[in-house]
């Protein structure tokens, strides 16, 4: 609708400053024309738009002109207040700040948009870790966050897994993810990918540095998972499952694409795995359903168990 797209090309010049024809135009998938109408109307309607001619040029609102319009659909408002998780903002420090924030938009809400947002509130709760996920403790998070913010160096001593665990690494931090419960900070030089709660010790520093602009966070941590899945299942098991066995994620993905059964309802695939350790665990779970055929060390393992605990329950 016309309408709706008045509201955003005022938002978008609002939110960005200068724009010019074509970009207004990509951002809102119309042609040039469309936005040069769409000019026109804001301006009649006594908007301070103004247009710069020449390569450097565009439009703009006037300078302190900002508009009390929001534009929220239902939809958009119940989006709003789903999004707001309580939880990693109080973690981040900001706990206070996003209910002040929430309370400030719920009042500029019309009432029928109100309803729906409170209607949100009291029927959905994101919980983002898992049930036998332990609360890692990041007292270091709030410091990390505003680093990010303003681009500040931070020099930490930070544990790893390999030897030696404990080293120390200046970082320049770029930006903070939360995944299943736990916060991560991508940091340069690289960028790498930290843990924020195996951070030892933390020590703010007042040197600036200057973030990438060409650093995409939610690209980098897209292949940045792509490549954990990559280095974690390096091996791989030949197996025979039994009618009815359950697998999930990548072994049942793999079941999918490999897997062949037999006139018994047996269904042999090979499946990946991250360690003949951690496959060994994992497996011994489906119980008399698997039958491990490759590699031989796994067999051996998982053989040398079931005997133990046949001993056990003799």
């Amino acid at each position: 609708m016309k309408s709706a797209r008045l509201v955003s090309v005022l938002l978008l010049l609002q939110t960005r400053g200068r724009l010019t024809a074509a970009q207004l135009a990509e951002e809102l998938e119309v042609s040039a024309r469309t936005i040069y109408r769409d000019v026109e109307a804001l301006s009649a309607a006594g908007v301070p738009l103004y247009g710069d001619a020449g390569h450097a040029g565009g439009y703009r609102l006037l300078d302190g002109y900002r508009t009390r319009l929001t534009g929220l659909t239902a939809e958009e408002a119940e989006a709003l207040f789903l999004a707001g998780v309580p939880g990693p903002a109080a973690e981040l420090g900001l706990g206070s700040v996003l209910a002040a924030a929430q309370l400030k938009v719920r009042a500029a809400l019309p009432h029928e948009l109100r309803e729906h947002a409170d209607r949100i509130s009291g029927r959905f709760h994101l919980d983002a870790p898992g049930w036998y996920a332990e609360d890692d403790e990041a007292p270091y998070l709030p410091a990390v966050a505003d680093a990010v913010w303003n681009s500040r160096v931070l020099h930490v001593l930070y544990c790893r897994w390999r030897e030696p665990t404990d080293v120390r690494r200046r970082l320049e931090p770029y930006g903070l993810v939360l995944k299943s419960g736990r916060w991560y900070v991508v940091a340069g030089p690289g960028p790498r990918t930290y843990r924020v709660d195996q951070i030892l010790e933390l020590a703010a520093s007042g040197e600036e540095f200057t973030r990438p602009e060409d650093f995409d966070l939610a690209a980098y941590w897209a292949a940045y998972q792509r490549d954990f899945h990559d280095r974690l299942y390096r091996g791989e098991a030949v197996v025979r499952l039994a009618p009815g066995a359950r697998l999930t994620g990548p072994a049942a993905r793999a079941v999918e694409v490999t897997g062949r059964t037999d006139e018994n309802g047996w269904t042999r695939a090979t499946l990946p795995i991250e360690s003949v350790d951690r496959a060994h665990d994992e497996f011994l779970r489906l119980g008399a359903d698997i039958e491990v055929l490759e590699p031989a060390e796994l067999r051996e393992r998982i053989a040398l168990t079931v005997a133990a605990l046949a001993r056990t329950y003799a």
